[in-house]
């Protein structure tokens, strides 16, 4: 049987490489960028497989144009609120995504946005190249001690549970938000479980690490912000729109919190209006998994569970296994 398969953008060669091992026809999307829909909705048609981006919307659309052979979606990443799941399931099409692979290295990330938004490591580079800098002084670039302060990890999954191992080595006390406890967690760190309220009252350092869903969505807005103390450190490399980005401008702008740190934005890749001229934000081009091995292991996970899922075998990665005849 004669196999195609459609890529919405170039992927590290591990995963091409797979894919041109055990497919007849691998068409990658030519450009850096992401395919415009015109495009999108063009490379899927009569494929039998898509590998897919966060940034490509894949609803009723994409299935339609596609036609009915196609057999199996994957993402690659980790989320895949993109995808309308729901539509793919009642079409009996598996979809994949690519968990784990990136936990420590997002971890990794999240503090190095923590360390450069309370160290104010951007403003001091910025400084010295520019030729602004005339030598030091003791009211110069004032931070916040990360070492012995209080980290508050909301979602406590893999990479929330990451980023709180970490904390030991600072000697911070860690709070964490989640829905369910995590025990694991409490006994590794010491974690203490709070409603969300009260860690956004207690901690020196809030880093976000949940799913993006209704319930998610605008999780931090106004009100939540001014909960936080104005010392605070707010750090987001999940999902762009877990955080009213406007009224995150805002809070920076008035000093209602210290800083931010952010990997991910709102309406990706635009920013909301004024963010990119306030000092106190350090903004990244959604690095979070950006290493050589991880994005390689991501594009080998993505492409090996594209092909299980167009073998009719159920991947440990699928997120709709009952298509296939699997579990939850």
């Amino acid at each position: 049987m004669s196999i195609s398969v459609y890529v919405t953008r170039r992927i590290p060669d591990e995963g091409l490489a797979l894919l041109r091992e055990h497919c007849d026809a691998v068409e990658v999307h030519a450009g850096e960028g992401p395919p415009s829909r015109r495009d999108l909705l063009t490379g899927v048609k009569g494929r039998d497989g898509l590998l897919c981006l966060l940034s490509d919307r894949i609803d009723a659309e994409v299935f339609d144009t596609a036609g009915p052979q196609l057999r199996a979606v994957a993402n690659y990443a980790v989320g895949y609120d993109n995808i309308d799941v729901a539509e793919a399931t009642r079409r009996r099409i598996p979809v994949s995504n690519t968990p784990g692979v990136l936990t420590e290295t997002t971890g990794d990330l999240a503090w190095a946005l923590m360390f450069a938004a309370a160290r104010r490591v951007v403003e001091g580079d910025r400084m010295v190249r520019s030729g602004g800098w005339g030598g030091w002084g003791p009211m110069q670039l004032l931070g916040v001690d990360v070492w012995g302060s209080t980290l508050g990890v909301v979602g406590g999954g893999r990479i929330g549970a990451a980023v709180a191992r970490r904390a030991a080595g600072f000697r911070m006390e860690v709070l964490y938000c989640d829905p369910r406890p995590c025990p694991e967690l409490e006994a590794e760190c010491g974690a203490r479980r709070l409603p969300l309220d009260e860690l956004l009252g207690e901690a020196d350092f809030v880093s976000l690490h949940v799913p993006l869903t209704d319930e998610t969505r605008h999780m931090i807005g106004a009100r939540e912000l001014r909960l936080m103390k104005r010392t605070a450190v707010l750090v987001n490399t999940s999902r762009g729109p877990v955080i009213d980005e406007a009224a995150l401008a805002d809070a920076l702008r008035d000093g209602r919190i210290f800083a931010a740190g952010l990997d991910v934005y709102e309406r990706e890749p635009a920013l909301a209006p004024g963010l990119a001229d306030l000092g106190n934000v350090v903004l990244l081009p959604h690095l979070g998994s950006a290493t050589g091995r991880t994005r390689g292991r991501m594009a080998r996970m993505a492409a090996g569970g594209l092909l299980a899922m167009l073998r009719s075998e159920c991947p440990p990665n699928c997120v709709n296994p009952e298509v296939l005849g699997g579990r939850r």
